[in-house]
């Protein structure tokens, strides 16, 4: 379903917008790429980087903001995946109109930028944080989550499905903890700070995360919820992998920090099913006909929750290093 398809990326010139791009291009013969940003310096920088795939890939400037531009992006798009957003949580703290311009109205102009042209897949990039949210930042994914999963009750007859993909911070993603380390250990530092010696997080890298899109961009009906199933850490074994014997600090959690990443809540249970690799959050509502298929996944038991906390896989010390090798630092 990638092949000969023309696909629109929000917020493409960032991390995730350059892996789905390399590996769509690598893996897939898409018709056409569209990075659609309001950064041109980030755009003429990926041009540089992408060369050899000019003539695959068109640049637009734009905002989520403007609905207007939106929509003649979207023209001749078969599909959208919805990167686009304000993500450093100080920053949505102290500026929280921008955060909801951005993160609630961007949404809902993606939308209906899509409802108004003849996209027939949205897929939106979702965040743990989104789950039972303690910040700024998770409310404005909580609201543009339902909003993608609302939006399905508007497509009537049409062939278009909105859809979600959730994951947590992708290991060495810009203000994450394993770069925060490396920089300390940089500088020379033999104590590493923690903020709390119980924290967890799940390790995910940026292909698995590609490849989760992709699956949801050819088998979401409609109002879907993706999750991968992927291995969880401590960050007590990180500090210990990453600088074997060192001393370590608690220094206590961060306003709008959890000591888990959830994904699946107890509530979302009643809807969720197990698949191999990945776990699906079905809609509560049905909206349209083509949402009626019955899942065939394993239905999960009532009360079920999936964090980074109550996981059965966990990485070992030795298996944190192993990774660490291959880690490429987002820049």
């Amino acid at each position: 379903m990638i092949d000969g398809k023309t696909i629109l990326i929000t917020g493409g010139t960032g991390s995730f917008g350059k892996c789905f791009t390399k590996y769509v291009l690598t893996h897939y013969q898409p018709k056409k790429i569209i990075i659609y940003s309001r950064d041109e310096f980030k755009q003429w920088v990926m041009d540089q980087e992408f060369a050899q795939y000019r003539g695959k890939i068109r640049y637009f400037i734009g905002d989520v903001r403007d609905l207007l531009r939106l929509e003649r992006a979207f023209q001749g798009v078969d599909y959208v995946i919805h990167a686009a957003a304000l993500k450093q949580v100080p920053a949505c703290e102290y500026n929280p109109n921008e955060a909801i311009k951005t993160n609630i109205n961007g949404a809902m102009n993606v939308i209906e930028a899509a409802l108004n042209t003849n996209v027939s897949r949205v897929v939106a990039l979702s965040t743990d944080k989104a789950v039972n949210p303690v910040n700024l930042y998770g409310g404005t994914k909580l609201v543009s989550d339902k909003l993608f999963v609302a939006a399905n009750a508007y497509a009537g007859e049409r062939d278009i499905a909105f859809s979600i993909v959730r994951y947590g911070n992708v290991a060495g993603s810009r203000g994450s903890v394993i770069p925060k380390f490396y920089e300390m250990i940089k500088n020379g530092v033999t104590e590493l700070t923690i903020t709390d010696y119980r924290m967890t997080r799940f390790w995910i890298s940026l292909t698995e995360g590609v490849e989760l899109v992709i699956k949801a961009l050819t088998e979401a009906k409609g109002g879907e919820t993706f999750i991968s199933k992927i291995p969880s850490f401590k960050i007590t074994d990180l500090a210990e992998a990453m600088l074997p014997g060192a001393k370590t600090k608690e220094i206590g959690i961060y306003p709008g920090e959890k000591l888990h990443e959830i994904m699946v809540t107890v509530e979302d249970s009643a809807t969720t099913y197990e698949y191999d690799k990945h776990f699906i959050v079905y809609p509560q509502t049905k909206f349209n006909a083509r949402q009626q298929v019955e899942p065939t996944g394993k239905k999960v038991e009532e009360g079920f929750s999936y964090s980074s906390g109550n996981n059965s896989e966990w990485l070992s010390v030795e298996q944190i290093r192993e990774r660490l090798k291959d880690l490429e630092l987002e820049k």
